[in-house]
């Protein structure tokens, strides 16, 4: 399951070969800070979803209160017209209405879920059959429940899916129920506001004394992201029916590389299990998927909670410890299908043959290339400046408006 925050990324993720994605809208979801889909625009992501095969599912996953119960109706009602497949939640209130619409319902991680006896509970009072497990549990505690599940619901259990988060941020207060960020600035980590205090830099001060020292030389309260690609495999085994990726707050790029990958690993996994060599092959494969997620954001990579406690996996970075970075080029001002080529106004940055650029865009999605040739009035060119028209060979079709970068090593 990938993440969309936008119509650039929603496309990037329905590229990169995703079985499902995951969205809000601009009120009730755990990313507010996201850009977010509008209300008016419910109708236009399903369908793009569902004209892939794609599932899409709506993440209405904050606490709610009093004052909010008739708007959670009306989002739910827009939900059922526009055939949303499912409703992430956390909140009881929000799933007694999505039942009440008799939508699907998944239950969030926000409410930590690290048990067969609660998965048993919700199954036989609510007919609910997916759930997110809780971020804290190892990979021993998952086959566990899986193992449970079997024993206390018998053949019934093969209707339960367990979901987890595979890559992404993650949280110092692990499920996301932090206060530090209401505390500080008004702005709550449980209604998706949460401003992130946590990524910053502390010192810690002796008013005695009067001295202040650095805590340490990393973050102390930011943790790495997960990243699950080195031992993929093994959550595979431990029964684990979807695998979910973090970031509705990230970029394009970010959503098409990472999504790409584990889409590679999961199938690779499938047709080649048990054939000889496979495992120093599929460990060699995992290497090359996992430099190549280095290459958008990140904050360094953790096992997060799969092998137990995680032990100094705190960022040493305050953003992205990413070994390639994009700078803003230009537009395109038209595309010509036929030969295939983009022509593109450079505002900023130039490039020249031979450079990496990328094209971004609401339906272009994400298109990564080297640039091979370029022309600027008919004219063969090496290289581009501000300020030129140039045209560009594309490996896929572009579309006017879509933006332009340069990529390079960080």
């Amino acid at each position: 399951m990938a993440p969309a925050g936008d119509w650039v990324c929603l496309r990037a993720a329905l590229e990169a070969g995703c079985d499902s994605v995951y969205f809000g809208i601009n009120r009730l979801n755990m990313r507010a800070g996201a850009s977010n889909f509008q209300d008016s625009e419910l109708d236009s992501v399903m369908e793009a979803c569902h004209e892939k095969g794609i599932k899409g599912y709506l993440a209405l996953n904050t606490i709610v209160y009093e004052g909010e119960l008739d708007d959670l109706g009306e989002v739910l009602d827009m939900a059922v017209e526009a055939k949303v497949d499912a409703i992430i939640c956390s909140d009881l209130s929000v799933i007694q209405k999505v039942r009440a619409r008799e939508l699907p319902v998944i239950i969030s991680t926000q409410m930590s879920i690290s048990n067969s006896e609660s998965i048993k509970f919700f199954y036989e009072t609510m007919g609910i059959t997916r759930f997110v497990l809780a971020r804290e549990c190892t990979l021993e505690d998952i086959a566990l429940i899986r193992e449970d599940l079997n024993k206390k619901l018998g053949e019934v259990s093969e209707k339960i899916e367990l979901e987890v988060f595979i890559h992404g941020a993650m949280c110092v207060s692990v499920s996301g129920r932090c206060f530090l960020s209401h505390y500080q600035y008004g702005k709550s980590a449980n209604r998706g506001e949460c401003l992130q205090p946590c990524r910053r830099e502390y010192i810690i001060t002796n008013e005695e004394e009067g001295e202040s020292f650095s805590v340490g030389s990393d973050y102390l309260l930011s943790p790495k992201d997960l990243c699950t690609m080195p031992f993929i495999d093994k959550l595979i085994d431990a029964g684990i029916d979807r695998f979910k990726i973090e970031g509705r707050n990230r970029n394009a790029e970010y959503v098409l590389t990472v999504t790409k990958a584990y889409r590679d690993a999961v199938d690779k996994y499938f047709e080649l299990c048990g054939n000889e060599g496979f495992e120093e092959d599929y460990e060699e494969l995992k290497s090359e998927l996992t430099e190549k997620m280095r290459k958008v954001y990140n904050r360094g990579f953790s096992n997060g909670f799969f092998m137990g406690m995680p032990a100094d996996d705190w960022s040493a970075v305050s953003g992205s410890a990413a070994v390639q970075k994009k700078a803003y080029s230009g537009i395109v001002t038209n595309y010509y299908a036929k030969p295939g080529v983009a022509e593109i106004l450079i505002h900023d940055n130039g490039f020249a043959v031979g450079d990496e650029i990328m094209f971004q865009g609401n339906t272009t999605g994400v298109l990564q290339q080297e640039v091979i040739s370029m022309q600027v009035e008919h004219e063969a060119m090496e290289a581009a400046e501000k300020g030129m028209l140039v045209a560009v060979k594309t490996d896929k079709p572009v579309h006017r408006k879509d933006k332009v970068f340069i990529i390079t090593d960080a």
